[in-house]
């Protein structure tokens, strides 16, 4: 509700240095967010199970913060694909892996009324005021994608 808008905060994550790991603990925990890919199964021959794909990812910060090492980590990546399967050592060796790092912004709704807005929040007038930032944070966002300019009615 816009009652509790004062109390948002933002996070925002871009992922940057993407590498192929050795192995799938090839990675370090508080550093590294990894993907993983795999398969199980046996391509859909005639009367046996057919072949399904898994991948997942973690952000760099879910090991450090749920205290998960790498195999704990491994481990509940492979659930988080849906695989419900026997994870045996056959499993683990055909696990593609790429780690990445990632550079993180967050920024609480008074520090973006104090950048965005001179300090003044939208908030305290009226609902008119509030759709009308609105739409022109979407406008400015559509201009960007599209090149366009929009018409805002309100």
């Amino acid at each position: 509700s816009l009652h509790e808008l004062p109390l948002l905060r933002v996070g925002v994550s871009l992922l940057v240095k993407y590498e192929e790991c050795q192995d799938c603990l090839d990675w370090i925990v508080g550093v590294h967010g990894i993907i993983i890919k795999f398969s199980s199964g046996n391509n859909g021959m005639r009367g046996m199970e057919q072949q399904q794909y898994y991948s997942a990812t973690f952000l760099p910060e879910v090991a450090k913060e749920q205290c998960w090492n790498q195999k704990e980590t491994i481990l509940s990546l492979i659930r988080k694909a849906g695989y419900r399967g026997n994870i045996t050592n056959d499993l683990l060796s055909q696990i593609q892996c790429t780690r990445y790092q990632s550079s993180k912004c967050r920024i609480a709704y008074h520090e973006y009324i104090a950048e965005s807005h001179c300090g003044k929040d939208p908030l305290s007038t009226n609902v008119e005021l509030i759709a009308a930032v609105v739409a022109e944070e979407v406008g400015r966002k559509q201009r960007r994608v599209n090149h366009v300019k929009p018409c805002v009615n309100l």
